[in-house]
């Protein structure tokens, strides 16, 4: 719209805010869902978390082999193609690997993976802002902190500007995986020194920042450490689960540290002393 004969130096110094944020691009985050271990209330409950702790406009895109489930808010596309046979009998979550290819189904500019077993508690504004647009984020690997590897529950990236990870994947693919062992280890020596890290305390690891070590566990609820943005769960156990004070499916719900022990005693199984987790209340708050 063209500006009226009467308008003042205010006018004219720019869009009103409420324009300039219409023309903004959305936010996008991605995620992945295939085979049977997350179901779409993972997905579902993932948008819920994004709405509530950033600023619009985003979008939550989530490729799949099944969008069965999936509310019709978030953009469902097709999982992308390895175009290589996925390695066999290796650790790790290698699809992901598909996500760095030249093209991704016709997404483009940046974007920010969050896995789906990911609690989200601060603001995700800063995931967006943070550093050069054309840089590779990742978080640390908190369980080797001087090893310099990166870790992929959440990273941000521009989509189609590393493809060269892709091509060297699928140039052996099983032989990267028994070598690498993890899909992160692989993206971190792709990337060499153009790997760049969040700011430590965004995001943090459920076991190691939250529940703390034996025997801590066994002394109070599992914490929400200050300035969180992101509580990721990599290796279990899930945030399903541990709202209710056990460990895993196959774990009873809890019912009290002396109870705990008392099966461990009757089983003779030491290996679950330390699965142990009582209730966690925020993640209740949080994950809904």
């Amino acid at each position: 719209m063209s500006p009226s004969p009467n308008s003042g130096p205010a006018e004219a110094a720019g869009p009103e805010p409420a324009a300039a944020a219409e023309a903004a691009p959305p936010k996008q985050i991605l995620c992945i869902k295939w085979g049977t271990k997350y179901g779409p209330e993972y997905v579902n409950r993932l948008q819920r978390m994004v709405a509530r702790h950033i600023t619009p406009p985003f979008t939550l895109v989530c490729f799949t082999d099944d969008p069965t489930g999936i509310d019709p808010a978030i953009r469902t596309l097709p999982l992308p193609e390895l175009g290589c046979p996925e390695p066999q009998h290796t650790r790790g979550k290698w699809r992901k690997v598909a996500l760095w290819g030249p093209s991704l189904e016709g997404l483009q500019g940046t974007a920010l993976f969050v896995d789906l077993d990911s609690v989200i508690v601060g603001s995700l504004d800063p995931y967006f802002s943070h550093g050069d647009p054309d840089a590779v984020i990742l978080e640390r690997n908190w369980s080797r902190p001087l090893s310099g590897l990166g870790q992929t529950s959440v990273f941000r990236f521009r989509i189609g500007s590393h493809p060269q990870i892709l091509e060297r994947f699928r140039r052996d693919p099983q032989a990267i995986a028994d070598h690498f062992r993890y899909e992160q280890h692989f993206i971190t020596a792709c990337l060499g020194r153009e790997l760049r890290f969040w700011p430590r305390g965004w995001t943090r690891h459920f076991r190691l920042h939250c529940l703390g070590p034996m025997p801590l566990r066994y002394l109070r609820p599992a914490r929400l450490p200050a300035g969180s943005r992101i509580i990721t769960f990599p290796g279990g156990p899930n945030p399903s689960d541990v709202r209710l004070g056990r460990w895993n499916g196959q774990s009873p719900v809890y019912a009290g540290r002396r109870a705990h022990l008392r099966r461990l005693l009757q089983e003779r199984n030491w290996r679950d002393l330390r699965r142990f987790v009582m209730p966690v209340p925020w993640i209740d708050r949080h994950w809904t």
